[in-house]
């Protein structure tokens, strides 16, 4: 042997293994961040309509009913938002209603957005604004969701 040559050791042929390896595949880790990074602000959201927006509608929290009285909805209509942010909120943590869920949230937000500006002056009409860009973001990303949740429909539909 010479002095230029070196004698493959485990370790040298691990590591070659790992930039082979690591050559084509590249995107994999990446991959996988982005879809934790997605089912964490997944949580995020589900957490906070939960909480932060279904629950004060439906016991009828003070402010809330003030709001709704004021639209002239009144406590159906509070309740009835409330129960659809709550199911939003779960279906957002189930993979194969998390993109149909975030539509249905774009839609709500949207109505959000116009009765901001009808009934409240644009008081605060941003805030749906800004709540729709992830919520499109999570149906954008999770569409694939669309195709596995028709096929369970159709086959409920057969049997």
């Amino acid at each position: 042997m010479s002095e230029t040559t070196t004698p493959a050791t485990s370790e040298t042929t691990a590591s070659a293994g790992a930039i082979s390896a690591t050559g084509n595949d590249a995107a994999r880790p990446r991959g996988r961040r982005l879809h934790l990074a997605l089912l964490t602000l997944q949580v995020l959201l589900a957490l906070f309509f939960a909480f932060a927006s279904a629950l004060p509608k439906l016991i009828a929290h003070p402010s809330a009913a003030e709001s709704f009285d004021k639209i002239g909805w009144g406590a159906g209509g509070m309740y009835t938002i409330g129960a659809l942010e709550l199911a939003g909120a779960i279906a957002l943590l189930i993979p194969v209603l998390s993109s149909v869920a975030s539509v249905a949230f774009v839609a709500l937000m949207i109505g959000a957005f116009v009765t901001q500006i009808v009934a409240f002056d644009g008081q605060y009409a941003a805030t749906p604004v800004i709540f729709i860009v992830p919520f499109a973001l999570i149906a954008w990303a999770r569409r694939q969701h669309n195709a596995d949740l028709l096929r369970l429909i159709r086959r409920r539909v057969r049997a």
